[in-house]
């Protein structure tokens, strides 16, 4: 389940009636979320990020919480078996900095961490830095390094290098706890890490990166992809070609799971569930992207026509543009008579597929994504946190129970046994070998 800065997905997700007008500092807000989803028995809790302000506050809130990795210590302290996932660029964040960051939630959370090893392209993040954007194969060079350095720090403190022996006044063996003593061309660390290892050793990686050079360092390093896939079909190509980087780097492609995006909005009916996304577009500029819609389908559309649904003649001319995955479903939306307000809030514009409707429908549509092998997984974006999250709890995870889909509690206490990730502890010498040669 993805949070964001503790309202929604939707940028109108802070006006909803009811909603906490403090969510996007109040930590008490994101534990009630957190321990709703943890109730659901969801595996893990994503935040994404970006190091800038990269809206406009005076009519949209903000796209990311405060800071990660602080909120999910926050959570953690509040929750039991949940795992916890954040985003943290390889770009601009030195590998000793994150390699302790998040050991240390590791060890805090009992083994619930995770990190999403990405890297930034926003000019206006890398100035933040007082730095430029490398070019892109500069970056994922970087990103390697940084990858095999935190890994290596990791381990640089034996399972059993904490003796804690009264009696023979040793706290910890220092034979055990050795440099790593890592060099790159972009990055380097002496090491050690003064810090332990958790009860899952160290966190779980993950990666969101697409094209050749993502795919090469989530087929190496990753147990968790994020992925947004539109169609099934598209779904489907995305995760054969992460098993395919996977086998690649020498790893069986199974310890690689896909989680496809996806933005469900449930309500009693497939209308108030339209009317709900209807509220929350109030927030977004419909001009545009009644103009955006029109480009998508070959149709000069105006804002004048939003309440009205497309014309015989506009139907006749309209085609799905071929470079849009969104076009042919937004295309089919539009002809089955709705007005182009409701065309929009059925998400054909969204940037994962939307499901609004009953329970029962977003329970299908993952059924249908699932068995056809076009995720391993879904990364939910819930529309408003503030009931969206008991709603899909209550309401969508006992369907998914009672279909054989989705399991009845946790596996175990820790984020692999959620994602029946691989044991590790510092570097995979798989992926070092592979390297190599």
């Amino acid at each position: 389940m993805q949070f964001t800065s503790g309202y929604g997905a939707e940028p109108g997700a802070w006006r909803l009636p009811g909603a906490n007008l403090r969510s996007y500092t109040d930590m008490d807000q994101f534990v009630r979320y957190a321990q709703a989803a943890e109730r659901g028995k969801i595996q893990l809790l994503f935040f994404a990020d970006t190091p800038v302000l990269d809206v406009d506050l005076e009519r949209q809130v903000p796209h990311f919480a405060i800071d990660p990795l602080l909120v999910m210590t926050s959570i953690a302290r509040e929750t039991e078996r949940i795992g916890l996932v954040s985003t943290a660029s390889t770009t601009f964040n030195e590998p000793y900095s994150l390699a302790r960051q998040f050991k240390a939630l590791d060890v805090i959370s009992h083994g619930r961490a995770g990190w999403n090893a990405v890297t930034t392209s926003d000019p206006a993040a890398a100035a933040n830095f007082g730095r430029a954007v490398p070019p892109r194969a500069e970056k994922y060079e970087r990103a390697h390094e940084v990858l095999q350095i935190v890994q290596a720090l990791w381990g640089s403190w034996e399972k059993d290098a904490w003796v804690l022996d009264v009696d023979g006044k040793r706290f910890a063996d220092m034979d055990r706890i050795q440099p790593v003593d890592l060099q790159g061309r972009h990055v380097a660390s002496r090491g050690p890490l003064p810090i332990p290892p958790s009860e899952q050793g160290q966190p779980v990686i993950f990666q969101a990166g697409g094209g050749g050079y993502g795919l090469e360092l989530a087929g190496r390093y990753a147990d968790g992809v994020y992925a947004n896939p539109y169609t099934i079909e598209d779904g489907q190509a995305q995760r054969q070609a992460l098993r395919d980087a996977a086998e690649r780097a020498g790893r069986d492609p199974d310890e690689v799971k896909m989680f496809a995006g996806f933005m469900p909005a449930i309500a009693g009916s497939r209308r108030a569930a339209l009317d709900r996304r209807r509220f929350l577009d109030e927030s977004v500029d419909l001009r545009q992207r009644v103009r955006y819609l029109g480009a998508m389908i070959g149709l000069p559309l105006g804002y004048r026509q939003i309440d009205e649904p497309l014309t015989a003649d506009q139907l006749a001319d309209a085609v799905p543009s071929p470079h849009d995955p969104r076009s042919a479903r937004a295309l089919e939306v539009a002809r089955e008579g709705w007005t182009l307000r409701d065309v929009l809030a059925h998400g054909v514009i969204d940037y994962h597929p939307v499901v609004a409707g009953t329970a029962t429908d977003v329970a299908d549509h993952m059924q249908q994504w699932f068995e056809a092998g076009a995720c391993d997984g879904f990364s939910l974006a819930i529309d408003g946190y503030h009931d969206g999250v008991d709603a899909f709890v209550d309401q969508v995870v006992p369907l998914l129970q009672e279909r054989g889909l989705f399991h009845l509690d946790y596996e175990g206490p820790t984020l692999r046994d959620h994602l029946h990730a691989r044991e590790q502890y510092g570097l995979d010498p798989r992926v070092t070998e592979t390297a190599a040669r």
